[in-house]
């Protein structure tokens, strides 16, 4: 049992009339997150590559494009508070990425950057977005450079969220650990208790009006993550996939094309600050921000200054 709305099928569901959007302008408020009085804010369905993949679709269609891309774990709901803000300068396809939140599991499994690069891509294409801007974080900012490496100029701009290509070794054990750990729970509360305690800067209130995105109930009553843990098994995470080999086509290709801006958490474990600046000095147009008070999600645990490091980045000509 699902315990979110979506789009069930071709029909778009209008999800300003949910319950669930009064609660996110109640989180917004409670965090100083200027939410405007009309937005466009959908969720939809599209075949992509032989998957059924959901989407929420923020803003004007006839503004500019931006795709965001949500960590591993996630959903494309993470984006949710940033994009009440964003949807009003941007046309925001915010993407369940394969074998999370509400799109299918891929049926052989296929979860390597390569092929969850390529979903982005076909859905550019299917989309008709011209040079999209594309922002992704941690796993989704490793799709995102995966994407421009393998189709350099296919975004006008690129954001990386608290990611780069540099080896993050064992930074990345504690968020590897806790989602190997949070695949099944006797009660919302337990999974709650276990997020409060992983992440310390969203409030307890915040976290118990989003659990409803990462899990669903089995029928014998257990709550589970709603994200295909075959990936866990046996198979390295697209988020620990990376290397010398990695880093090279990345810094020699795609994102030569487009200006990048990575953006890192100030108490971030997984980019750190010597880190960020030599990335961005090995490429011709890119620049750091630190956003304070946050770690590794940081357009989560601190929207504000997500928004402020960002927009005037994305609303540059």
């Amino acid at each position: 049992m699902y315990l979110n709305t979506f789009a069930q099928g071709l029909t778009p569901v209008d999800m300003t009339a949910t319950e669930e959007f009064a609660s996110l302008l109640s989180s917004a408020a409670d965090l100083g997150v200027p939410a405007p009085s009309e937005v466009r804010y959908v969720s939809r369905n599209v075949v992509v590559n032989g998957l059924r993949f959901h989407l929420l679709e923020w803003g004007d269609p006839t503004a500019p494009a931006l795709v965001v891309l949500h960590g591993g774990n996630q959903t494309a709901h993470s984006w949710d508070m940033a994009n009440l803000v964003i949807s009003g300068h941007f046309h925001v396809y915010a993407v369940d990425q394969r074998g999370h939140g509400d799109t299918e599991w891929p049926r052989d499994g296929e979860r390597s950057r390569h092929a969850m690069a390529d979903d982005v891509f076909r859905l550019i294409e299917g989309e008709r977005l011209d040079a999209p801007i594309v922002m992704g974080h941690s796993m989704g900012g490793i799709v995102t450079m995966t994407l421009v490496a393998e189709h350099p100029g296919i975004a006008r701009k690129v954001v990386l969220v608290d990611v780069g290509p540099a080896p993050t070794g064992n930074a990345a054990e504690s968020i590897i650990n806790f989602v190997r750990s949070a695949r099944e729970f006797d009660s919302v509360e337990d999974f709650v208790q276990r997020v409060t305690a992983y992440d310390p800067f969203r409030s307890r209130q915040h976290i118990e009006r989003t659990v409803r995105y990462n899990l669903m109930r089995r029928a014998d009553g257990k709550f589970i993550s709603k994200h295909d843990s075959r990936r866990w098994d046996g198979t390295a995470p697209v988020a620990s996939i990376v290397g010398p080999s990695f880093e090279d086509g990345v810094r020699s290709r795609g994102l030569h094309s487009s200006p990048v801006l990575l953006v890192r958490g100030g108490l971030s474990h997984i980019v750190s600050e010597e880190a960020g600046e030599a990335f961005v000095q090995a490429l011709p147009d890119a620049r750091l921000v630190t956003v304070p008070n946050c770690g590794h999600n940081v357009h989560s645990q601190n929207t504000p200054g997500f928004l402020e490091a960002v927009l005037p980045f994305l609303l540059e000509p």
